[in-house]
């Protein structure tokens, strides 16, 4: 299977922790605790790819990367 970046996070509203991945749309999931929320989330992944591979849809390749693994960190001041 692909390697789809996740988030997880925390919910005031739903009270619960909510797993989504960006590169497949409405491809979510929640739980209790963060762990919960990541075992649902991959349950949730493998339905989202077997629906769209059954129905014929276009199934993107992994491109979401979070700004912070996109920031070049260089030195801010030279010493």
């Amino acid at each position: 299977m692909r390697e789809y970046h996740i988030n997880i996070f925390y919910s005031k509203d739903d009270k619960s922790y909510i797993a989504d991945i960006p590169d497949l749309k409405f491809c979510s999931a929640s739980g209790n605790t963060p762990q919960r929320a990541l075992e649902e989330v991959l349950i949730a992944k493998k339905l989202w790819l077997e629906e769209a591979q059954a129905s014929g849809l276009k199934i993107p390749l992994p491109k979401y990367k979070p700004l912070i693994y996109q920031v070049d960190l260089q030195p801010m001041f030279s010493v």
